[in-house]
């Protein structure tokens, strides 16, 4: 199979291949998904096949209207209204309980609950609105290895295995949607951060559990994506280093003496002192946002380069750092 690059002006077939059962990757504002037919359990298999997926693994269920999450559900809390009115479209997936028979199987993992998220990229929601069916969208790579955020690295990953390819463009925010289960008998819980933070939600709708539940045990099936598997990592081996020069010239230092080959990715500053004495750097700009939204590719840039160690910035885990330090910690091999 050749993977096909689609754009606006072909959005039509695509939308035609994503009916007949075929797997088309689409942009979104967080990452590129892998985009197949939610109510098509042969069409879901196809995802999590080409992904290389373990089967207890939830995919979350893309919709282009409210009303596509509003038909299927078992009922629809108000504070999920508030959330949707608040969130989206945007990068917020909400955990409710589906009506039976509705939803492939295999997208859940036999739980009855289902993960609703309005993407915010008008291609998608387009896409979505053309194919008249919700989709199911995980992240477009191969199984543990970093998340797409440009259709350079959908294609690398998929090239032969699925149809084809939605181009929209770099992704603005970089890292997945902050998942919020509202079937929690203890109350609404996030199980995956994201840019969308906890404090933001709370300003909506008061107060959550303050213990983020964001991994799941061996035994357990996982309610969002995220929870239980090693995800997000290069075959390079990725050390996290706390964001000082000292702390970086240290440990550049520990490893070249060592007779490795080192990359760096961190924020300017950062590698404004260090781009002359390693083997590969990453500019990731001068601000927790811009860390989230180039770590991905900065994984897969120096993952490129064959080095013997990527060393990684950290952030402060408040705010948005929270979600950029969760998709660092899966990637990584230790933090230094």
């Amino acid at each position: 199979m050749e993977t096909q690059i689609f754009t606006k002006e072909n959005l039509d077939i695509a939308a035609k291949a994503l009916q007949q059962g075929e797997i088309v990757s689409f942009p979104t504002e967080t990452v590129y998904g892998l985009g197949a037919i939610a109510t098509s359990q042969e069409a879901v298999l196809k995802v999590f096949e080409a992904k290389g997926r373990p089967s207890d693994n939830p995919l979350i269920v893309h919709i282009s209207d409210i009303q596509q999450m509003t038909s299927t559900v078992e009922e629809v809390p108000e504070i999920a209204l508030t959330l949707a009115k608040a969130f989206w479209p945007g990068p917020l997936t909400m955990i409710l309980k589906a009506k039976p028979g509705i939803y492939a199987p295999a997208l859940s993992a036999g739980l009855p609950t289902v993960s609703f998220r309005m993407p915010k990229h008008p291609l998608t929601l387009e896409l979505i609105s053309k194919v008249g069916i919700p989709l199911v969208g995980p992240s477009a790579n191969l199984s543990t290895k970093p998340s797409p955020t440009k259709v350079e690295h959908v294609f690398e990953d998929m090239n032969g295995r699925i149809r084809g390819i939605v181009d929209g463009g770099s992704s603005t925010v970089g890292v997945e949607s902050t998942v919020i289960d509202l079937t929690n008998e203890d109350g609404p819980v996030i199980l995956r951060p994201g840019v969308i933070t906890k404090e933001q939600i709370e300003a909506v709708i008061g107060p959550i559990q303050s213990t983020v539940k964001t991994t799941a045990g061996e035994r357990e099936v996982p309610k969002s994506p995220g929870m239980k598997y090693r995800h997000y990592a290069p075959k390079t081996p990725v050390f996290v280093v706390e964001g000082t020069v000292e702390a970086f010239e240290e440990t550049i230092h520990k490893y070249k003496v060592q007779g490795k080959t080192v990359g760096v990715m961190a924020q300017n500053a950062i590698i404004d002192a260090f781009e002359n004495k390693v083997e590969g750097t990453y500019k990731m700009g001068t601000s927790v946002d811009d860390m989230n939204r180039a770590l991905f590719d900065a994984l897969r840039t120096l993952d490129h380069l064959k080095l013997d160690v990527i060393l990684a910035e950290s952030a402060p885990e408040v705010g948005v750092g929270i979600a950029y330090m969760n998709r660092l910690k899966k990637a990584a091999s230790t933090v230094l």
